[in-house]
């Protein structure tokens, strides 16, 4: 299978780096400190959605604000030897062309600045939690992007790791591959599903990336 796109869009956690391990300690001691039991917790789908739409399902709408930045804090804490590249991140990367390529993610700008800076990535487009009114699953933070690209939707490609946020980048006209890094491959409804991005190879001509599927 073979994709043609004008702009990459990435999902970070789960589909550039993996902070699993990171996000289970720190949402479990932020759980703990505000008294919330773990059959409340489990109710709560977290991956792909910001942490105000998260503590919001969990809390009353007066410690939202509090409780947001408390969680923060306690993930950019535990990003030093919490965040790793996964398979295949850098070299998929490199092969881009910088006006190419975003990073979409539902974390707030100073968590992602930080996961990224941990494991070098700079991207020259990075749309947060803190420049949407809508998180995913919303189409919003990948329209921005495109946007900010200057691409119409319809020649984007979304990489991604969770439902919500495939579901975001087919409501925004895009096509979208999903990473099973996170989820099993038939919870993962998308264009093409491949491992992660050792699966594929890139390709950029002047006007245009050439997405493959490694043989």
């Amino acid at each position: 299978m073979m994709f043609h796109a004008h702009a990459l869009l990435f999902d970070n956690d789960g589909t550039l780096v993996s902070s699993l391990d990171s996000v289970d300690r720190c949402w479990t001691r932020w759980a703990r400190e505000y008294g919330i039991t773990a059959e409340e917790f489990a109710r709560v789908e977290l991956h792909g959605r910001t942490a105000v739409e998260i503590v919001g399902d969990l809390l009353p709408a007066r410690l939202v604000p509090e409780a947001v930045a408390r969680v923060e804090q306690l993930e950019v804490e535990d990003v030093p030897g919490g965040v790793r590249l996964l398979p295949g991140t850098r070299d998929f990367l490199d092969s881009l062309p910088a006006d190419r390529w975003a990073v979409v993610t539902s974390a707030t700008r100073r968590l992602a600045e930080a996961r990224l800076e941990a494991v070098g990535i700079r991207p020259k487009t990075l749309v947060c939690a803190d420049d949407v009114t809508r998180g995913k699953p919303d189409p919003e933070p990948y329209l921005l992007a495109a946007r900010q690209l200057g691409v119409d939707p319809a020649r984007c490609v979304v990489f991604e790791d969770a439902p919500a946020g495939l579901r975001a980048g087919r409501a925004a006209g895009m096509t979208t591959v999903a990473l099973a890094t996170t989820h099993r491959p038939e919870e993962l409804d998308a264009d093409l599903v491949v491992r992660d991005l050792s699966a594929l190879s890139a390709l950029a001509a002047h006007d245009a990336v050439r997405i493959s599927v490694r043989d």
